[in-house]
């Protein structure tokens, strides 16, 4: 009963941790509630580490998508950053609660080693050193360098005031946890559903590799590169990682052989437990969580309009032709009269991701399908139809009414998928200008396969007039447009925008544009001088305000900086 009683305060004391925004220096030491009988039984360290399972560590795909603070996606409110309208926080703190938490677990942890073996409790260690690894890589990506801590801090330790680490030792620190990572964690495929495996781990070091590659790479001799970059350290790494998970052959990617529905139906499917695409994922299920905030989840009935969320004309234009080949000067393109025609002939993922006129909208028993038609002819009409560049998202949809409920759906949510290591692999070995073509065949093949579009030839890429890089390698400009167009709308674009530094080339100065506008008669949004909707025409007539020599990374609050005056300012702020 003694060691229930201190499971449960645990949890509770897990659950309090997770919620907490304040800053690390300003809070009670743990110890204050630390019992010496925890962590001395595998089940207590498990306990510790659930509270890790959220969020924050795994971002679901939320209603309409994830790419709104990036060129694919708009709402009607303009994104900050993009807008370059931030300011330094006078207040606030940089988050770093979960540092001290997961630093408590490995301060103590040691505990459970006098009564059980290492396989006892490996799984958790393992566990551990991702969490560790995906905290420090979210503050990473936020303010680049930081300090690094590893144990609790007191109120009188030195470390209290240390300051910033630079930005490529807290990245090599965070590939050498998930190394560490990757040697503890089960080797299990699993359900995906559970607890994490060493194939998670190694998939976030190919992420984090291949971002910490490209960001030294692109931003050398700016402010914000690092003395003495290595990018091919990283590169390869990436490789490494990436190329562990290819070869073990537990992951491949989902088909049926439809390729006019099987990419939008892998984002709509209701159980992933046999998935072999799907890496990890969110279940959902109303008899364990249902009332409770955490379990808020409503996204096909969210999705059921758009609300104001819309895809840009930006993404539209970058799928191929149905021939692999750029659109424009192709035959194979029809021209933007209608979206119908727009969208004929091209890659499929086009209308997976963009709902057509002609796609169900509705499916309820008894009564006839509906159609997204519907939608569109509705557009503008309230706030619920408000499509600000007429693109209307379909990607992650159910159109079946069952699966429709407000708040408590039980819509799972792809959280890690193996698409992703074949897109990290094929870009760090263009990185590296070591691709060949067997690269390609192993990877971007996959994904043209499954929806039935050419392979991409190394020896024979057709040159696009506008191409988003045109001083890059054809290879590399093909690589990143496809995975602009497989990860669409997943949140992967704005990191990618900001670890190649292509602000100036795809935000600074550019405004979101959608659809002809002469396709809605009754249309009210802002038009350019081609026709095209303008819907921040009016907002933002010189474009978006992205400060190139500031926004590529967050600002430290000067409250941090009054506690810690070692702590410097990042540029341009």
């Amino acid at each position: 009963m003694k060691s229930l009683k201190i499971i449960i305060s645990f949890i509770a004391f897990g659950i309090t941790l997770a919620g907490c925004e304040k800053d690390f220096l300003q809070r009670s030491p743990l110890d204050e509630v630390e019992d010496s009988a925890f962590f001395t039984d595998p089940e207590h360290l498990k306990t510790y580490v659930n509270q890790f399972y959220n969020s924050t560590i795994f971002t679901r795909y939320a209603n309409h998508g994830n790419d709104f603070d990036s060129d694919n996606q708009i709402r009607i409110n303009i994104d900050q950053r993009l807008e370059g309208t931030r300011v330094i926080s006078s207040t606030g703190s940089i988050p770093f609660a979960n540092v001290r938490s997961i630093n408590y677990f490995f301060d103590n942890y040691k505990r459970v080693e006098a009564n059980h073996p290492l396989s006892a409790y490996k799984q958790y260690l393992g566990e551990a050193y991702f969490f560790r690894a995906v905290i420090y890589f979210n503050l990473l990506q936020d303010y680049g360098d930081i300090p690094w801590i590893t144990t609790e801090l007191n109120s009188e330790s030195p470390d209290l005031y240390k300051p910033r680490d630079p930005r490529n030792i807290v990245a090599d620190n965070i590939i050498a946890q998930l190394d560490s990572a990757a040697k503890y964690l089960m080797e299990d495929k699993t359900s995906g559903a559970g607890r994490i495996n060493k194939w998670m781990a190694l998939l976030m070091q190919s992420r984090v590799a291949l971002y910490e590659g490209t960001w030294e790479k692109y931003h050398n001799g700016t402010d914000f590169g690092v003395a003495n970059p290595q990018p091919t350290k990283y590169f390869n790494k990436a490789v490494e990682a990436a190329e562990q998970i290819m070869t073990s052959n537990l992951y491949d990617i989902y088909t049926t052989s439809s390729p006019s529905t099987d990419y939008k139906d892998l984002f709509a499917l209701r159980d992933y437990s046999t998935n072999k695409e799907v890496m990890f994922w969110k279940k959902y299920d109303n008899n364990l969580s249902r009332g409770s905030s955490a379990f808020v989840n409503d996204r096909n009935f969210r999705m059921e309009t758009p609300s104001g969320n819309t895809i840009t004309k930006q993404l539209a234009d970058s799928y191929l032709a149905i021939d692999g080949k750029p659109i424009t000067g192709n035959p194979n393109f029809l021209g933007y009269s209608t979206l119908k025609l727009e969208g004929q002939n091209r890659d499929p993922r086009f209308f997976q991701t963009i709902a057509s006129p002609d796609d169900v909208w509705k499916i309820a028993a008894g009564t006839p399908n509906k159609f997204w038609k519907e939608v569109y002819d509705k557009r503008n009409t309230t706030g619920d139809y408000n499509a600000p560049t007429g693109y209307l998202i379909v990607k992650g949809y159910n159109p079946n009414m069952i699966y429709h409920v407000q708040q408590f759906e039980e819509t799972p949510s792809i959280l890690y998928r193996y698409a992703e290591v074949l897109l990290n692999y094929a870009e760090a070995k263009a990185e590296l200008g070591t691709i060949n073509q067997d690269d390609i065949d192993k990877t971007i093949k996959k994904l043209r396969d499954r929806v039935g579009m050419p392979n991409l030839i190394l020896t024979n890429i057709t040159p696009d007039p506008k191409w988003d890089f045109p001083t890059l390698s054809p290879i590399i400009n093909e690589v990143r447009r496809e995975r602009r167009v497989e990860l669409a709308l997943e949140g992967f674009r704005l990191p990618d925008i900001l670890r190649w530094a292509a602000a100036d080339e795809l935000i600074f100065e550019k405004r979101p544009k959608g659809f002809l506008a002469s396709q809605h008669p009754t249309n009210t949004t802002p038009v350019d001088n081609e026709g095209f909707l303008d819907p921040y025409k009016n907002t933002i007539p010189n474009g978006y305000g992205f400060k190139l020599d500031r926004d590529y990374l967050n600002s430290i609050p000067v409250s941090e900086r009054v506690l810690n005056p070692a702590l410097t300012q990042n540029p341009g702020w």
